[in-house]
């Protein structure tokens, strides 16, 4: 089963994809370099606070796309799709990508966000045409079976867990637990591959990607009103490494424990995923040394020379039968109005409830919980060792508040790997996620250096030494929390209606921060564009 879920996505006002400003530190015999990276805290604080100037110049297009995550890239390859071409998007980061965002150095390139998606299954036909269009999909077998792309398959030894001083073979613990834990684990396996196969009493299925396309059967939307702990131990799953796993599982998807999401979000995790290929399980992955970076940069290519960074959409209004949107352009130092027919705010529903003014921040659109992250890329000389089984791609600590890492060579096809470079990836949900991000915002690169180095060392005793480079970036609003509530009580649905010619894309909008949330979100809204132009939805 699927136990590799480390989504994400946009931090509205956060992030760039290349290296900033160096620090150094220190460590027996050298020193590694390094820095904060990644977020332009000066715009992104004029955007929260104000004091744009008014525009001085005008610009005009059709289609304004509002942010450039995998929501609005895949809204811009929509319109391309459908004939309408005269598009700009505008992003507020130097380059388009949001949660897709990668880094390279002369080891390898590395993600700063999220770094796979799972096989999509009949769910989600958004996605298999984007694999197709990409060569993801190289082509179907006899039986109509997707053949992926070998090397973008996700290697072996895929994941491993570091318990009790040494590292198992997958992620579901094995070590220091007895029969009834085992027997507790299996059991809930065993129902969660039950719900995988159910169906609501509207015939649809009870759990589906995206989430739109599951079955809104009373009995089953319920579960969104309780926890997912609190819903385990009504069910009997008691068992302290069960409860672990599941809260592991939590905390990687949706940047919060099981005792913060709803029970309908945790079960979903388990029970959504129906993957298929004719060359790899169903629960496989594809993945690349950018993580899901590679995407964005092939839909970026696709989008040419449309896109514009570093540009603050401040505002946004009906007028003379279109829209207007006052945005200053940071590299030109210059405030201008773009007109268009109609926008697209691919945007977190905070930033969009900035954007297009007080009545609306008021109201829901603002409400929603996003949880802050902390990732990490450590360039080190060699992988470092372990006891137990050996680096895989996924590398979990039991005893840490830390994801562990993913290793960004563990695609490459190089015959003699040495260097590599280590993704280590922390949600900051110890505190609630306001305090969290304030915190986050007066700690310095050598703190977290010193926290991340002090969490591998247990699993890595010599780890430090190994260590020539570490970066580190903090999301703010990292991803979209499906606290109790936020799926099924009618606010999403509300939010995702045009605001007459504005339209809405995000992942948030889909309730969990999933690429194919994205996609799909990205892809309707272009859709709802085309028809309300051609004067077949309401103006």
């Amino acid at each position: 089963m699927n136990t590799r879920r480390r989504t994400f996505l946009k931090a509205g006002i956060a992030a760039a994809a290349g290296l900033g400003g160096s620090a150094f530190g220190v460590r027996a015999g050298g020193s590694f370099t390094g820095g904060m990276v990644g977020v332009d805290s000066a715009l992104g604080h004029r955007f929260r606070d104000g004091g744009f100037p008014e525009p001085t110049s005008s610009e005009a297009t059709e289609i304004l796309v509002v942010g450039g995550g995998i929501s609005g890239l895949a809204a811009a390859r929509e319109l391309d799709r459908l004939g309408l071409r005269d598009w700009k998007l505008l992003e507020l980061e130097p380059e388009a990508g949001g949660n897709a965002a990668s880094g390279r150095n002369a080891v390898s390139e590395f993600p700063w966000g999220a770094h796979y998606v799972p096989l999509p299954g009949h769910d989600t036909p958004e996605v298999t045409g984007l694999f197709e269009e990409l060569g993801i999909i190289v082509r179907r077998d006899a039986r109509g079976l997707p053949v992926y792309r070998e090397e973008f398959l996700c290697h072996d030894p895929q994941e491993r867990l570091f318990v009790d001083g040494r590292w198992q073979e997958g992620l579901v613990p094995q070590f220091g637990i007895g029969a009834a834990e085992r027997s507790a684990i299996a059991a809930f396996l065993a129902r969660m591959e039950e719900l995988r196969g159910a169906r609501g009493n509207d015939g649809k299925p009870a759990f589906a990607v995206p989430v739109d396309r599951s079955s809104r059967d009373p009995a089953l939307l319920a579960l969104d009103r309780e926890t997912f702990a609190a819903w385990l131990t009504r069910e009997g799953f008691t068992s302290t490494a069960l409860r672990w796993y599941a809260d592991y599982c939590c905390r990687d998807d949706f940047g919060a424990g099981m005792d913060r999401v709803s029970a309908w979000a945790g079960l979903h995790y388990f029970a959504s995923r129906r993957g298929e290929a004719a060359n790899a399980p169903g629960h496989s992955v594809v993945t690349w040394p950018s993580g899901n970076g590679w995407l964005a940069g092939r839909l970026r290519e696709g989008a040419g020379g449309r896109c514009s960074g570093r540009a603050a959409v401040f505002r946004v209004v009906p007028a003379d039968g279109g829209v207007e949107a006052w945005v200053w352009h940071a590299d030109r130092g210059a405030s201008v109005r773009h007109r268009a027919k109609a926008v697209v705010l691919a945007v977190p529903q905070f930033v969009a409830a900035r954007m297009i003014g007080p009545e609306e921040a008021a109201g829901p659109r603002a409400g929603g919980v996003y949880a802050p992250w902390m990732v990490a890329n450590l360039t080190l000389r060699s992988m470092p060792l372990g006891r137990g089984a050996p680096p895989a791609w996924d590398n979990v600590m039991r005893d840490s508040r830390s994801l562990g890492y993913v290793v960004a060579t563990h695609q490459s096809l190089h015959p003699v790997p040495r260097a590599t470079v280590l993704t280590y990836y922390q949600p900051l949900d110890e505190i609630p996620p306001a305090e969290a991000r304030r915190a986050a915002a007066e700690r310095g690169w050598e703190s977290w250096c010193a926290q991340i180095l002090a969490d591998l060392r247990p699993a890595h005793p010599g780890i430090a030494d190994l260590v020539e480079r570490i970066d580190v970036r903090v999301w703010g609003h990292g991803m979209a929390c499906p606290v109790p509530g936020w799926i099924w009580d009618g606010r999403r649905e509300r939010l995702a209606r045009p605001h007459g010619r504005v339209h809405f894309a995000h992942s948030d909008l889909g309730g969990m921060s999933l690429f194919e949330e994205a996609l799909v979100q990205g892809t309707r809204a272009a859709r709802d564009v085309a028809a309300q132009l051609a004067g077949k939805a309401g103006a």
